[in-house]
């Protein structure tokens, strides 16, 4: 298309969840409330970790980052989504969107790599015990999440730089609550080859590999499970990780919905719910998963109450 034809874009329009306007009210106090809990949650579990010493180990260290990597995830998106619904206005600028766009990819990428590490640390806890202080040293733990960090920064570094030199036509209307790279190339009127292919491979790279590895290192601990002849012992490993299985199983689950399942097999309206799966329950459910089902944080969580009721 000729650039005379083009119009240079300056805002986007987002339409949202697709719910009726007499309903906004409620899905603005259900999200909020939502939103919320997913902040004070992931940062009670950053501020038990560092508070309490026997918390201080590799499994605990890469949870800390990840409710921080949740806290920042549903930032990007839920709090415009809050705004447009209380002020009526769906109109993103056109740099707001790429930057959000760009913190959308990366909180995303930093989630698998995390995930990834976090299952690494429990595939030494179970198959290699006694080695286990001895190869999650804490300079292997700084080395993995600078590595997430840097991997992730790339990722989203490289979709926004191809996705900045696009150009847009008169159409800015986009299907979803934030700006999503697949609904933005969507509206573009350049060629978006090389984009497509750099969401093929790096895609690869940053969702499809590390669950390859989390595949990996769960069937080694099944398989190390299966070998212990006593019933408390299987127990013992499974509650080590059975949080963090739980965690993957959202996790993927919900994005394996929205970006694996072809286009022709499920409705926008569907893709948008699936969406919201992983960008505010995921986050939100993290918190209560590790609480619940972890017995190390429910004794932080009672040694917490325990020093507030003490001091008031």
């Amino acid at each position: 298309m000729k650039r005379d034809n083009q119009s240079m874009v300056s805002e986007f329009i987002l339409l949202g969840l697709p719910i009726r306007p007499e309903e906004q009210g409620i899905y603005y106090a259900l999200f909020l409330a939502m939103y919320l809990t997913t902040v004070l949650g992931n940062l009670l579990i950053i501020l038990l970790i560092r508070l309490e010493s026997h918390l201080h180990t590799p499994m605990y260290f890469f949870l800390s980052h990840l409710a921080f990597t949740d806290i920042s995830f549903s930032s990007v998106t839920v709090p415009k989504m809050l705004r447009n619904m209380h002020i009526r206005d769906p109109s993103i600028p056109y740099a707001e969107c790429i930057a959000q766009m760009y913190f959308f990819i990366l909180f995303t990428d930093l989630d698998n790599f995390l995930l990834t590490s976090m299952a690494y640390d429990r595939y030494v806890a179970i198959c290699h015990p006694l080695h286990y202080t001895t190869i999650m040293r804490e300079e292997l733990c700084i080395l993995f999440v600078a590595i997430s960090w840097i991997l992730s920064c790339v990722s989203a570094l490289s979709h926004t730089l191809l996705l900045a030199r696009l150009s847009f036509c008169a159409d800015n209307t986009i299907s979803h609550f934030f700006c999503d790279l697949a609904a933005l190339l969507k509206l573009s009127c350049s060629d978006i080859s090389l984009n497509e292919l750099v969401i093929f491979t790096v895609g690869t790279t940053v969702i499809t590999l590390p669950l390859i590895c989390i595949l990996i290192s769960y069937g080694h601990i099944v398989a190390t499970i299966l070998k212990v002849s006593s019933n408390k012992g299987i127990c013992k490993a499974l509650s080590t990780c059975g949080s963090h299985l739980s965690v993957v199983s959202l996790y993927y689950g919900t994005i394996i919905g929205v970006y694996f399942i072809p286009s022709s097999s499920t409705s926008s309206d569907k893709g948008i719910v699936a969406s919201v799966m992983y960008t505010v329950v995921t986050p939100l459910l993290n918190p209560f998963i590790y609480s619940i089902r972890n017995r190390d944080m429910k004794e932080a969580l009672k040694k917490l109450f325990n020093r507030a009721s003490i001091s008031t």
